[in-house]
């Protein structure tokens, strides 16, 4: 985790506030478009179905429609041991919903996992990987209430803090000592 200690400042969100984590760089004290302004006004708690342990537990976004769990066991599985696979699908259609969760038997396996297969392709598609956020960011807010890392351009609701894109360091604006040169 990259961090600059004399102001506080961090690429990767600790705590989740949808109105930074709709920031480039982490600084906007206002909401700028309707999803941050519904992620603001919902409430949201944790999946209390959600059994396993969030610290050994990675999230995959951005999967083709047509990956599945033994896909994803097959590609994870060099990380280490694995317990529970799942590709999060429609309650009604059963389609996926191109994002899965998968956990580890030891939190060193998600960590490694994490750390390679980040951008890795899987059916011709780049993925996201990350931590699951959902148990352990305070404050965590899914996509679908307006919250969430990542997005695309064509949504229009780019968010930051995430790996997959990390704030930006404000720039400082600072006159320069301005030079003079002999005139000759």
């Amino acid at each position: 985790m990259s961090t600059d200690t004399t102001r506080g400042w961090s690429k990767y969100a600790r705590e989740y506030d949808p109105i930074k984590c709709g920031s480039i760089d982490g600084t906007d004290t206002v909401p700028h478009d309707r999803g941050v302004i519904r992620a603001l006004n919902s409430t949201y708690r944790p999946n209390e179905k959600v059994t396993g342990n969030p610290e050994r537990t990675i999230f995959i976004g951005r999967l083709h429609i047509k990956t599945n769990e033994d896909t994803l066991c097959k590609k994870f599985e060099k990380f280490g041991k694995i317990r529970n696979c799942r590709v999060v699908r429609d309650i009604v259609t059963g389609v996926s919903k191109c994002y899965a969760f998968i956990e580890f038997k030891r939190s060193s396996s998600a960590q490694c996992a994490v750390n390679e297969m980040q951008k890795a392709y899987i059916d011709d598609c780049e993925i996201v990987v990350e931590h699951e956020f959902e148990r352990t960011m305070k404050g965590w807010k899914p996509r679908r209430l307006g919250g969430g890392f990542g997005g695309r351009k064509e949504s229009g609701q780019l968010r930051f803090g995430g790996r997959a894109r990390p704030f930006q360091k404000p720039f400082e604006l600072y006159s320069k000592p301005s030079h003079s040169r002999d005139k000759r």
